[in-house]
């Protein structure tokens, strides 16, 4: 008996120094593991990277720019259904561990001891405590140093932090696949989805992802995804998060992702997108546009937008096909599936309605076309082949650009397409109905252009066309196109002359001038644009409603070219003018941002504008950290909200860069400019409208500018390698730019009244005779008008004519009513 004691005894002892041994070995182990663990506290102010989200005025999103696409979601935000899910997939006991599962761990070590030696890679039995702590401190190596090390930082985090906060990191921190991070992002990206829309199914198939986000991918792995999407399901139903009919739907619902857009989300959007995505960088720069999360609400105005581009695009349609058909993009060899073939060829992704196709058989009355096919998410050509037809209406535009035939309306549809043709097509209307199954051939037009829209009182940029197609060009020919205005500077001259002491009733000789250059540089004799008609002395107001250049510079002599410059630099239009005579005329280069900037200081009375495209910027956490407008509003924040105190007050410190009274007298002039000028086609928009046209020598160039009391619009058409748009009247501003502004303006001012342009106080009107610029005398009627005079200022009792010394005699023979004077020789900028 004393031996069976002491045998127990030693056992015991020996037990106990083991036990001792083992602890103080697990120990060791530990504190060997310990000493360099990362510091967990650092969850605590973790700052994931999050995407840059822009939206437009009405708050509708226009694009996404990150490295990572992650929105940040606090767990309060995170539906019940989707919680569930993962902890389904993942870690059903996360709630009752202390970071570690001990029976999960038993059994992959299990299946480790059982595909020993097979080169299969271990099970993990990780938590989502344990991914967490390896996603956000460690590495993906596979041993068992970092396994120790993952459990150790495990049971530290759940000490220091809760099971939601755990959970919060873990949702938004994972990979999910297709470039997304993090729940909020996966169900953008996969569903086109907020996760609060999201079904049992799709929830499933994203708490799925975890484990193998490529291997479970939707279309290339489509039978596995299932598959694991379906065991999500089970196990939601076997943990009583989910009823058995919502169990048995979910297994019958079809795996349809939405390809969602990495582009501007506004279509005809991507240009201004990108203007913004250019700003940010500038001011912030690149790691705070792609992970900063920032939230920018910027001044498009969708519908707005959405009229530029579509009258834009048909301007440059209509003159491009005015110039003749130039044949298909490209031939395809139809044989075979040509639907394979034709998606491989790439098309244009932002000129919708336009779809692309190929000819597959042709007659005298129609082509049959097959389009080009989509592909689906993994890549692979859409089996289905949808064809059409293109009628004889649909080609009569389609005449020969070159040869023999140049010029001649196709008389069947055979001698503008041929089997094999790669064309661009558009559903055809007529009646303004479309007409079901048959289609109009297109052609990209070769040449260019831009429009901006902007609110002259605020220079918020509301639409912005940088071209034809972005997808085509990414170059902004609206901010980075550099061109010459030709007459549309006028007005910066007249408005010089205006505010130093001269009126619209103010005569200038309009006869042949000559211009000594100087140094070798020749003469120079400018000319009015019209066939070389002169209109004998004429007022300022005639002189730019004709546009007449002889005029112009004869008044750039008298007020002197260093004035004109110092406006044109407050104006924006240029940042140093040169002082030659041309410059009045237009000939520096400069671009549609710059001009429409100007006449909106023009269009507010004189008010300095800074164009934006941006409204307001926030911080991840809701801060304002810009605002364009920097107006002080006083009485805005009253704490105690209202008790009969003041009206709020804007108060408005921006530089008086043009005089208010001669913002409205040229306001005035330009207005005649398109009652009875050179814009006259803008009368149609049927509603008070001031703007002038623009050609550059050789008719390079076509602009109009102009603006109604609330929206200003600018526009020039070209080609990106200036060569001239045609000759005469067809190639001028008012032939091809001024029609896009007006069915623009038609549009855009459709839901508005008219607005008369306000009248500043102070301002005399008086009775004129508008040919002579005299007062007009009581019995007067036929020629007059109501001119706009400063105070100090008043029509000439008699006449008085500018520019008289250097006039060729013949100009003077005529009385100030008199017809042209005529000189041989065309050109100058119109």
């Amino acid at each position: 008996m004393r031996l069976v004691v002491r045998f127990l005894g030693f056992l015991f002892a020996a037990g106990t120094v083991l036990f001792l041994v083992g602890v103080a070995a697990a120990a060791g182990l530990i504190w060997h593991f310990s000493k360099d663990l990362p510091d967990y506290s650092q969850l605590q102010d973790y700052e994931p990277p999050v995407m840059t989200r822009i939206h437009a005025a009405d708050g509708a999103l226009l694009g996404e720019y990150a490295r990572e696409r992650r929105l940040y979601l606090p767990i309060q935000a995170v539906p019940k259904l989707v919680i569930n899910a993962f902890l389904a997939a993942e870690d059903k006991n996360f709630y009752e561990h202390g970071g570690i599962d001990p029976s999960g761990m038993l059994r992959a070590a299990l299946l480790y001891a059982e595909n020993y030696g097979s080169n299969r890679r271990p099970q993990g039995a990780s938590t989502i405590t344990q991914q967490v702590a390896k996603n956000f401190l460690l590495n993906n190596e596979v041993s068992f140093t970092r396994k120790i090390k993952e459990a150790l930082l495990a049971m530290r985090i759940e000490r220091a932090y809760s099971k939601d906060k755990i959970l919060e990191l873990y949702l938004n921190e994972i990979y999910l696949g297709l470039g997304a991070y993090g729940i909020a992002a996966a169900s953008l990206v996969y569903f086109d989805k907020s996760v609060n829309e999201l079904t049992v199914a799709e929830a499933a198939y994203l708490a799925a992802l975890p484990k193998a986000p490529a291997g479970l991918h939707p279309v290339k792995n489509h039978d596995r995804a299932i598959e694991r999407r379906n065991y999500v399901i089970d196990r939601l139903l076997e943990n009583g998060w989910i009823k058995q009919a919502d169990a048995d739907q979910a297994r019958k619902d079809p795996l349809i992702v939405t390809n969602r857009t990495n582009g501007a989300h506004i279509f005809a959007g991507e240009y201004f997108a990108e203007e913004v995505r250019r700003d940010i960088f500038e001011r912030y720069g690149e790691k705070k546009l792609y992970e900063g999360g920032l939230s920018v609400r910027t001044t498009l105005d969708p519908k707005i937008q959405l009229e530029a581009r579509k009258t834009m695009v048909a301007g440059l349609v209509r003159y491009d096909e005015e110039q003749g058909y130039r044949g298909p993009i490209s031939k395809l060899d139809i044989s075979g599936d040509w639907g394979v073939k034709l998606a491989d060829i790439k098309s244009l992704s932002d000129i919708s309605p336009w779809r692309m196709a190929v000819v597959l058989e042709t007659n005298d009355q129609s082509a049959r076309v097959g389009f080009q096919p989509g592909r689906e998410l993994g890549g692979a050509v859409n089996k289905d082949r949808e064809t059409g037809l293109v009628s004889l209406d649909g080609v009569k535009w389609a005449k020969a650009a070159s040869g023999p035939a140049r010029g001649r309306t196709p008389t069947t549809v055979s001698q503008v397409l041929a089997p094999g043709d790669v064309i661009y097509v558009d559903p055809l209307f007529r009646d303004g109905n479309p007409v079901e199954g048959q289609y109009r051939l297109e052609q990209l037009p070769e040449v260019s252009g831009a429009m901006v829209a902007m609110d002259p009182w605020t220079g918020r940029v509301l639409a912005m066309v940088g071209g034809f197609s972005f997808d085509q060009s990414q170059f902004n020919r609206a901010t980075q196109a550099y061109r010459q205005p030709g007459s549309s500077f006028k007005p910066i001259v007249y408005s010089a002359a205006l505010d130093n002491g001269y009126t619209p009733s103010t005569v200038v000789v309009d006869a042949p001038i000559e211009i000594d250059q100087g140094q070798g540089g020749g003469v120079w004799r400018p000319e009015n644009f019209s066939n070389g008609k002169y209109q004998g002395p004429t007022t300022l107001r005639n002189a730019l409603r004709l546009s007449l250049n002889t005029v112009t510079v004869r008044l750039a002599q008298d007020i002197g070219m260093p004035l004109i410059s110092e406006y044109a630099k407050r104006f924006g239009v240029y940042d140093e003018l040169p002082n030659y005579l041309s410059y009045a005329l237009g000939a520096g280069e400069t671009t549609v941002m710059r001009m429409v900037t100007a006449y909106s200081m023009i269009a507010n009375g004189g008010r300095r504008v800074k164009p934006t495209f941006i409204d307001r910027i926030q911080d991840r956490y809701g801060h304002t950290i810009f605002r364009h407008d920097a107006r002080e509003c006083r009485g805005c924040d009253a704490p105690e909200g209202w008790k009969n105190q003041p009206e709020p007050q804007l108060v408005d410190r921006r530089e008086q860069v043009l005089d208010t009274m001669t913002a409205y007298q040229i306001t005035s002039m330009l207005e005649g400019v398109v009652q009875r000028g050179t814009a006259t086609v803008v009368r149609e928009v049927g509603k008070p409208i001031a703007g002038k046209t623009g050609t550059t020598n050789e008719a390079k160039d076509a602009w109009f500018v102009g603006f109604s009391p609330d929206l200003v619009v600018g526009i020039y058409v070209g080609y990106d390698k200036p060569r001239p748009l045609g000759r005469g009247n067809a190639a001028t501003g008012g032939h091809i730019a001024a029609p896009i502004a007006r069915d623009f303006l038609k549009l855009a001012l459709a839901d508005k009244p008219p607005t008369p342009f306000k009248i500043p106080a102070g301002i005399k009107l008086i009775r004129v005779d508008s040919k002579t610029g005299l007062r007009a005398g009581p019995g007067d009627s036929g020629n007059v008008i109501l001119e706009a005079f400063k105070p100090g200022t008043a029509p000439p009792d008699n006449y008085s004519v500018i520019g008289v010394a250097d006039a060729d005699s013949r100009s003077m023979t005529a009385a100030p009513d008199a017809g042209n004077i005529m000189r041989p020789g065309t050109g100058g900028l119109y």
